[in-house]
């Protein structure tokens, strides 16, 4: 085994859960983190695993892409995962945090580990010894210049939105109610806030979107506003079509007003930020609009008309590497066997996959530096094929992913409900997980 120090660059989920990773198996870590000395544009605090988008690391039922990801994440016994739920808040079937508390746990694990050293500079280069790489999609410019020169290949990269967070108790509950879809989490309040609209609010506030004026976007971001579909500016949708938004992030589906007893037109959820449940973000809601029009347009939602906005939304501009052409399933660099990559910059979005590529990239070094076979998850667990299509894609058109059941291999016989489906998925990945981790050498630390 390696006597060298390993090197992981970024203290975002992927790096903080692959320091952690490597520490646990015995090697002794330098994590970089530039914050505070250098920041993002997008991070607000100096803590290590900050999220800066939702607080939702999505559902947690195993029938669900991203819930399966979390249980299959168990199994291999993923620190933030852990400090997810140790720091949770109310949110019906999602696994939503504080995201104050999580970061602060997560940041605690790192510091106190004592083969973990935090290096609070930036790295802008790639060192010659052992590294990960998971400096996520506000990498650094000197560090992305020297990815871009080692990969020989051009970056892609697509726009994120951050959404805007109100204090509870400028929420007008005259309007607004508590109510979970279709009645999921509490029985009695619901764990969101919904604010209903009519066809002419909603109309009123669809074209105030369209009509709102932009963030005026830096030089290096106007060269090509590729958004990414899977998390679009809401002005952007709303561009899109009368309708986009009743059947997008607005749809009201499953809720019903209580002032009339029947489903409203379209309605704008608010979902619990932090454990007091004194602060909800606006589901859905990332945006490029201007603060002071933002505010404007934002208080034409019934129930927000006099909200205190504790942050507005604000985008930013992700990047990633073109994995396909770069990166084994392993998350190992093709032409360069101790350098790894994971998190975003990999090209997997939501935070659980972030989390899950960093893991799977400490693993595989440590597996390498002790001279053990690569661990190679199978295509049937949901970790397993997003490792996979990540690095198996069509170069060319290659899009950052999400975990869905989509990049599952088909179940051997088909099945008609939706449910059923989705648990046969999911009790397939489990099973095929726990036999794979008999096989390697890595150990099942914590059941399910």
């Amino acid at each position: 085994m390696t006597t060298e120090r390993i090197t992981v660059i970024g203290g975002g989920l992927a790096g903080t859960e692959a320091a952690w990773q490597l520490a646990e198996r015995g090697f002794d870590v330098d994590l970089y983190e530039m914050r505070p000395h250098k920041t993002t544009g997008a991070h607000v605090t100096d803590r290590l695993a900050e999220l800066v988008c939702s607080n939702s690391l999505g559902s947690k039922l195993k029938d669900r892409a991203t819930g399966l990801l979390q249980h299959e994440l168990k199994l291999l016994n993923s620190l933030l995962i852990r400090c997810a739920e140790e720091s949770s808040v109310p949110a019906g079937g999602a696994l939503a945090v504080d995201r104050e508390l999580f970061a602060q746990l997560v940041s605690n694990h790192i510091h106190n580990h004592p083969r973990i050293r935090v290096i609070r500079q930036e790295m802008p280069t790639i060192p010659k010894t052992p590294t990960i790489i998971a400096s996520g999609p506000l990498t650094s410019p000197a560090l992305a210049d020297e990815i871009a020169k080692l990969t020989g290949q051009d970056y892609l990269y697509f726009y994120d939105a951050i959404s805007p967070i109100v204090t509870l108790e400028s929420i007008d509950m005259t309007i607004a109610f508590k109510a979970s879809r279709y009645e999921r989490g509490d029985e009695n309040e619901g764990d969101y806030i919904n604010c209903p609209m009519n066809k002419d609010e909603y109309m009123t506030f669809v074209n105030a979107l369209r009509h709102a004026e932009k963030a005026e976007l830096r030089d290096f971001e106007r060269e090509d506003p590729n958004f990414f579909e899977g998390c679009l500016p809401i002005e952007q949708l709303a561009s899109r079509g009368d309708d986009t938004l009743a059947f997008g992030p607005m749809r009201p589906v499953g809720l019903k007003d209580p002032r009339t007893g029947k489903r409203p037109h379209a309605v704008v959820q608010l979902r619990r930020d932090n454990l007091t449940g004194s602060l909800y973000n606006i589901v859905g809601f990332q945006t490029n609009i201007k603060w002071g029009e933002q505010e404007k347009v934002l208080r034409l939602i019934p129930g927000l008309q006099n909200a205190e906005f504790i942050r507005m939304g604000q985008m930013h501009r992700n990047t990633f590497i073109n994995s396909p052409v770069l990166l084994d399933a392993t998350m190992q660099f093709r032409t360069r066997k101790d350098l790894f990559f994971g998190g975003q910059i990999t090209g997997v979005e939501g935070y659980v996959g972030n989390i899950a590529t960093g893991l799977i990239a400490a693993i595989n070094l440590a597996h390498y530096l002790r001279g053990e076979p690569p661990f190679v998850l199978p295509e049937t667990t949901m970790l397993g094929a997003l490792c996979h299509y990540i690095s198996h894609a069509d170069p060319k058109h290659f899009q950052p992913m999400k975990a869905n059941f989509g990049i599952l291999p088909e179940l051997p016989s088909r099945i008609k409900g939706k449910v059923e489906r989705y648990t046969a998925y999911a009790d397939r990945a489990l099973a095929d997980m726990k036999k794979t981790l008999e096989k390697a050498n890595v150990p099942i630390l914590q059941e399910i």
